[in-house]
């Protein structure tokens, strides 16, 4: 388990979080921006997979070319490596905002939870956010480790 554990946490593990702060300051900044100063924030949690998505969009494109040469050194020709990249994103974002967003707004319901003067449903959707970004960065880590760029031997 030790050595599990220490290839699993070796430096391609820092370099895809310093892929992701760049993909998070660039993607979820598009994502709160696009939610809270545009009318997908009148659309309720529709606005959220919206807004979601297109900051997702954007940032993955960023995070192909950044851990595809940078984090996982992959040197894949072709269209196999975006497409496995693509489906992984993907999955990663159906599995992350599926389990978010109706978890946030049952939460948010439940203790009527409000931040910063919004109402219970603008919270609840900024938070879906939060959480659903949390969760992606756990799934698409080991998608595009063990999937999208996995080595070859």
């Amino acid at each position: 388990m030790g050595d599990f554990l220490k290839n699993f946490f070796d430096i391609k593990f820092w370099k895809y979080i310093i892929v992701g702060i760049i993909n998070t300051i660039v993607g979820n900044g598009l994502q709160f921006l696009l939610f809270n100063f545009t009318l997908l924030s009148a659309m309720g949690d529709m606005g959220v997979f919206t807004a979601s998505a297109i900051g997702y969009i954007i940032g993955s494109v960023v995070s192909y070319f950044l851990n595809k040469h940078f984090t996982f050194k992959n040197d894949e020709k072709g269209w196999k490596p975006v497409l496995r990249f693509s489906l992984n994103i993907a999955v990663c974002w159906v599995i992350a905002y599926v389990i978010a967003v109706p978890l946030t707004g049952m939460l948010c319901n439940s203790f009527e939870i409000t931040l910063f003067g919004w109402t219970v449903a603008k919270t609840s959707a900024n938070l879906s956010m939060l959480v659903g970004s949390c969760l992606f960065v756990a799934c698409n880590y080991v998608g595009q480790r063990f999937f999208a760029f996995k080595e070859s031997k």
